[in-house]
C-alpha cells in the first residue's frame, strides 16, 4: 500500500469544516487537490460574488494547497472545473488561463449544482517536483 500524506490548506479557521475530506493528498509524487472554491478560510466563510472574484479566489486555495506541498501551478497536469453555469465559461476561463501561463493542464470544464451559492469549484492533479 502507498504511504499517504496529508496537505492542509494553511489559512484554515480552526473547527471550519466544508466535509469529509483533506485538502490535499501526496502518494508517488503525485499531489491530488480536492474541489476548492471561494472561501475565506482564515474568517471560516464563502465569500459569493462575481464569477471573476469567485474564479480568483477558488484558484488561489488551490495555489495555497500547491504551495503548501511544494508545487506551483505549473506543476499542475489536470484539473476538473465545475461551474454553476455553463454561460460563465468564457469570463472563469480568461481568467483561469491566467493562473497556468505556461503549458495548459488537461482540463474538464462541466456544469453542476453546487452548494452554499457558490459559482466555481475546482480540483487539481500536480506532479511533485
Amino acid at each position: 500500500m502507498a504511504t499517504k500524506i496529508q496537505v492542509h490548506h494553511p489559512d484554515v479557521k480552526e473547527g471550519f469544516s466544508t466535509g469529509a475530506y483533506s485538502s490535499g493528498i501526496i502518494v508517488d509524487g503525485w499531489l491530488y487537490v480536492s474541489g476548492q472554491g471561494p472561501v475565506d478560510y482564515a474568517k471560516g466563510e464563502f465569500v459569493l460574488g462575481t464569477i471573476e472574484s469567485e474564479t480568483h479566489l477558488t484558484l488561489q486555495n488551490v495555489g495555497r494547497i500547491l504551495e503548501a506541498a511544494g508545487c506551483t501551478f505549473d506543476d499542475v497536469v489536470k484539473s476538473t472545473v465545475h461551474l454553476a453555469d455553463i454561460n460563465d465559461f468564457g469570463v472563469y476561463n480568461q481568467i483561469y488561463a491566467s493562473y497556468f501561463p505556461g503549458i495548459k493542464p488537461a482540463r474538464t470544464t462541466v456544469q453542476s449544482v453546487l452548494g452554499n451559492g457558490i459559482k466555481v469549484e475546482i480540483d487539481v492533479v500536480a506532479k511533485l517536483p
